[in-house]
């Protein structure tokens, strides 16, 4: 059976932080720049659409 329904193209990210070892959800479109909550290191960078991620992705959650 064919799927009518569009899915949206954003996902949530399960990353690890590269300096700290934290993990944290974070989302792949975002439109500002997301840090690290314990350690202020810069995860993730906006590029006006889907964001750059500078760390390790551990998942992508649906």
């Amino acid at each position: 059976m064919v799927d009518y329904i569009q899915r949206p193209k954003s996902r949530f990210l399960r990353v690890k932080c590269n300096d700290c070892e934290n993990e944290q959800i974070i989302f792949g479109s975002a439109s500002r720049k997301i840090t690290c909550v314990v350690c202020g290191r810069t995860l993730a960078e906006p590029t006006g659409g889907k964001s750059t991620i500078t760390t390790h992705i551990l998942e992508v959650l649906e």
